[in-house]
């Protein structure tokens, strides 16, 4: 099988014709530049009206390399180009997507309630940190419980190493990590065993370096929005209808030409758009029409508005309208306080009532529905969640950001009470919510996840003062000598430490997690999985006296699932035991004391 998706722009190559297309309204005239082996062709391209130029050339192979002269002096790559071998600077590579041959056995994916994700990033989760490496820690993934790889942004971003989220060809996968035919070998790979691939993509701004498309294209940007990278996309001022379509056929190039099982939008609530429908509905409808019309393809938002109207569903009360799920920071941040006592910034929202607002987030999704946001100077923030299912929201541990943003990023295994931890780690992997891993977590891995990054020497040297400026206020760097120890961003040290350390797996003081995650898991799989398909609604919680909670949840098929949580040094004598057939842990069949900094889980079958 062979897979295309066809785009109004960019180069369309097949069968030795190729056929380039670019929106340049803010250039009189367009050349385009083509090395083909010893040939170099320089043709002055058609302008169609609207902006838009375009050409066909034959006698075309694959790999062939080309860019767009846009004026005198600039020449830039194909904003829709699907490999930029020499980095975002340099010529775009003509790329036939259909010489990759597809397993002839159509994938379907798996159903949502299905799904237990573990974030990765290319880059840092091997050694050699390419798409090929990846494969052979896959059979890992599936050994612990993992459904869906969700991979950090790869879209082309400059130098050598990146988070992502500084990708300015949002078509093409960084060729540091290898080739698009080499992505697709991981897609394959993956899904040969049963996994999932989510990938994130960014459509709320362009990376600070490599993006060319002010110089020929400034109707890209609305300046009457602003937002931390300047003038947004323009997604409803003029001429906003072909930047709408660029992002919308992204979405469906890396669902149907990748083959992929979904996509999590970063940060939506940095997107600015005051049209309807929203550009996140409308990439949701078009991948819910298009490939999610013959097979299960999943979207998932990060928001930090809690805006439910986005996790709505159909009447069937399983399929969503927009999308899939969106990333519940509000579990993160309620559970970091409660294991690490951290309370500064964002998490002074949640302090007063930890507890409460984890019980929350466990059964009605967000913590804060509406209620006024201390730390975003006393404005409402989010809207009511209870009416949705568990499944609708991601709960976690950490992240990429709840990590790497910190200045050493330290993970929670290096920050938290380990008890604390643990109570909170058998409260995540078993709740009905869809669990996220952020690699190496479930082995409690001794390497940072820093920020890194690889700009230009201007550039560069702004990122490390800006980032350390940025620690400067926290008393524990007011040492001028500590603020200094922040690592660079651009150091290729930093990249390296953040690499996995796999040995760590089978080592003391890692294994110890390791089994506990795989044995939550499988219970997991067992157990709740079966039982999550058609959930209608969250649950209901309590909080009972000061560090104890439980949590009921009604499941798809009438049966009643139940946490009991102990947050607490002290024992729990003569605890409330919920009905139905212990799941975790066995050992408390016969006791009636819950001990300190534990937890209980039961599943009720359903009632006759």
């Amino acid at each position: 099988m062979r897979y295309r998706h066809r785009m109004p722009f960019g180069a369309e190559f097949e069968q030795g014709l190729a056929r380039f297309r670019l929106w340049a309204p803010g250039a009189s005239g367009v050349r385009l530049e083509v090395t083909h082996g010893e040939k170099r062709i320089d043709v002055a391209m058609q302008t169609n009206g609207d902006g838009w130029h375009s050409a066909l050339v034959s006698d075309m192979t694959a790999g062939a390399q080309y860019k767009y002269r846009v004026s005198d002096s600039l020449s830039v790559p194909d904003p829709a180009s699907r490999y930029n071998p020499e980095d975002v600077h340099g010529p775009s590579a003509l790329v036939d997507p259909c010489t990759f041959e597809w397993p002839h056995e159509m994938w379907k994916g798996r159903p949502w309630e299905e799904a237990v994700i573990y974030e990765l990033h290319v880059g840092t989760f091997t050694p050699d940190g390419t798409f090929n490496a990846a494969v052979a820690r896959l059979d890992y993934l599936v050994r612990l419980g993992i459904t869906a790889i969700e991979i950090m942004p790869v879209a082309d971003f400059p130098g050598r190493r990146n988070w992502g989220y500084d990708g300015v060809l949002p078509f093409a996968p960084d060729a540091s990590y290898g080739t698009p035919d080499d992505l697709k070998g991981l897609v394959v790979a993956a899904h040969a065993r049963g996994l999932m691939v989510i990938l994130d993509v960014v459509y709320n701004h362009f990376g600070p370096e490599g993006n060319y498309l002010h110089a020929y294209a400034p109707q890209f940007f609305n300046a009457r929005h602003q937002t931390p990278w300047g003038a947004a996309i323009n997604f409803d001022g003029d001429q906003a209808r072909t930047v709408r379509d660029y992002f919308i056929h992204n979405a469906l190039y890396w669902v149907e030409e990748f083959n992929l099982d979904g996509l999590r939008l970063d940060a939506v609530h940095a997107i600015a758009d005051d049209s309807r429908p929203d550009i996140v509905t409308e990439i949701a409808a078009a991948l819910h029409q298009g490939p999610g019309s013959e097979r299960h393809v999943h979207l998932i938002l990060e928001n930090d508005r809690n805006q439910a109207r986005y996790l709505t569903r159909a009447t069937d009360r399983a399929a969503p309208v927009c999308a899939s799920a969106q990333w519940n920071d509000d579990f993160h941040h309620a559970l970091h306080i409660l294991t690490t006592g951290e309370r500064d910034g964002y998490y002074c929202d949640y302090s007063e009532r930890a507890l409460w607002f984890l019980a929350r987030t466990l059964a009605e999704g967000f913590a804060f529905q509406g209620e006024v946001s201390a730390h975003r100077g006393g404005q409402p923030r989010g809207e009511v969640s209870k009416q949705l299912p568990s499944t609708a929201f991601i709960i976690f541990t950490q992240t990429h950001d709840q990590v790497g943003n910190r200045a050493m990023g330290e993970r929670i295994a290096a920050l938290a009470l380990q008890n604390a931890l643990r109570v909170g780690v058998i409260c995540f992997l078993l709740a009905p919510s869809i669990p996220m891993l952020f690699m190496g977590e479930e082995f409690a891995a001794s390497t940072p996840f820093l920020f890194f990054c690889d700009f230009g020497a201007e550039l560069a040297t702004a990122v490390r003062d800006g980032r350390r400026k940025e620690f400067s206020a926290f008393e524990r760097f007011s040492d001028p000598a500590k603020l200094a120890s922040i690592p660079d961003p651009n150091a290729e040290s930093t990249f390296a430490c953040s690499k996995l350390k796999w040995n760590e797996v089978g080592e003391e003081g890692h294994h110890e997690w390791h089994r506990l995650y795989s044995d939550l898991l499988e219970i997991r799989r067992k157990a709740i999985v079966p039982h999550l398909a058609g959930s209608a609604h969250a649950g209901h919680f309590q909080v009972i006296g000061e560090n104890k909670i439980g949590v009921d949840w009604v499941l798809g098929d009438g049966s009643a699932l139940h946490l009991i949580a102990n947050f607490s040094e002290r024992p729990w004598e003569r605890y409330p035991r919920p009905r139905g057939e212990l799941l975790f842990p066995l050992e408390l069949a016969t006791t009636d004391t819950l001990p300190a900094w534990s937890a209980l889980w039961t599943l009720e079958p359903v009632r006759a």
